[in-house]
């Protein structure tokens, strides 16, 4: 079994977890008030709030003027920041907050296709058995007679959209891996957020024009849950993870991921009366066996 050397670095990863595991709750509480790609604007801005100062703590703008590196910043927004939160906000309204957390944790099998894909990574029989086990766990929590049904209802589109969003973060993963080991993770993150909030906001702008929607129609439950989203989840967690992952082997970070799903099926539970079907227990644990089989491959 993996283990965490240090207890100071196991509390930053569970407590990152945590925070990503209630995510997908708060973000079903602001979607009763706001419409998505608002809530997805005022996330990356609040967010892009936190990270600024410690960007520029940090002074890369001679590396960041760099045109190439730009580009990269702006291809990588799309991937990490607005297309993922987008897709994967609209879909958490055609699906529920478990099942959701369920298909992010799936991501390492995301990233391990694209690997062998896009950076020749070899793809081992142990590898294959764990991808093959976690999709029958995904299967049963969506049901056998959903996915054999031939008819895309909501339920089916939602989970849909998720798992787009986790290919997204896959590929952001993937294509940010060499500009992160030169200019570090802390600076590609905060760069991509702030960037992401940046033509993410007149995107969240023109839904409210278009809805007739104001900010001073969402309540304060609405308030605590965006601003959770964006300082908690979209800042803190992701810096919490990060931290962590300075400090031991990435293969020893990934683990803790696997503690999402169980951590949102009992918030689910406890705050929107979401059931904790059989189905749902059981893909939980064959998607998680199945991923951790994968990893150790």
């Amino acid at each position: 079994m993996l283990r965490i050397v240090s207890s100071p670095t196991r509390l930053l990863l569970l407590s990152a977890c945590l925070l990503w595991a209630v995510s997908f709750v708060a973000t079903k509480v602001a979607l009763e008030v706001v419409p998505p790609l608002t809530v997805v604007s005022l996330r990356l801005l609040i967010a892009a709030t936190c990270f600024l100062p410690l960007l520029v703590a940090r002074d890369r703008r001679r590396q960041l003027a760099n045109p190439l590196i730009l580009k990269q910043l702006f291809g990588l927004s799309l991937f990490g920041a607005g297309l993922h939160y987008a897709i994967q906000t609209v879909g958490l309204q055609l699906t529920t907050a478990s099942n959701a957390s369920l298909y992010v944790v799936t991501g390492p099998i995301s990233i391990l296709f694209l690997s062998v894909a896009l950076l020749g990574e070899r793809l081992t029989a142990r590898k294959v058995l764990g991808v093959v086990i976690a999709i029958v766990g995904v299967l049963v929590v969506m049901g056998i007679g959903t996915v054999t049904g031939f008819e895309l209802r909501e339920h089916v589109l939602g989970d849909l959209m998720v798992l787009t969003s986790v290919v997204l973060w896959g590929c952001f993963t993937v294509f940010g891996k060499k500009l992160t080991d030169r200019l570090g993770a802390l600076t590609v993150i905060a760069s991509v957020t702030v960037i992401g909030a940046m033509w993410m906001a007149p995107i969240g702008w023109l839904e409210m024009r278009w809805r007739g929607f104001s900010l001073a129609a969402v309540h304060d439950k609405g308030w605590i849950a965006i601003g959770f989203l964006g300082a908690g989840c979209t800042f803190l967690a992701t810096l919490l993870y990060f931290m962590a992952l300075e400090r031991t082997e990435s293969q020893k970070v990934g683990v803790y991921l696997y503690t999402i799903p169980p951590m949102t099926a009992v918030f689910a539970a406890l705050m929107l009366g979401e059931h904790i079907t059989m189905n749902l227990v059981v893909g939980s644990l064959l998607v998680m066996a199945g991923v951790i089989l994968t990893e150790r491959g």
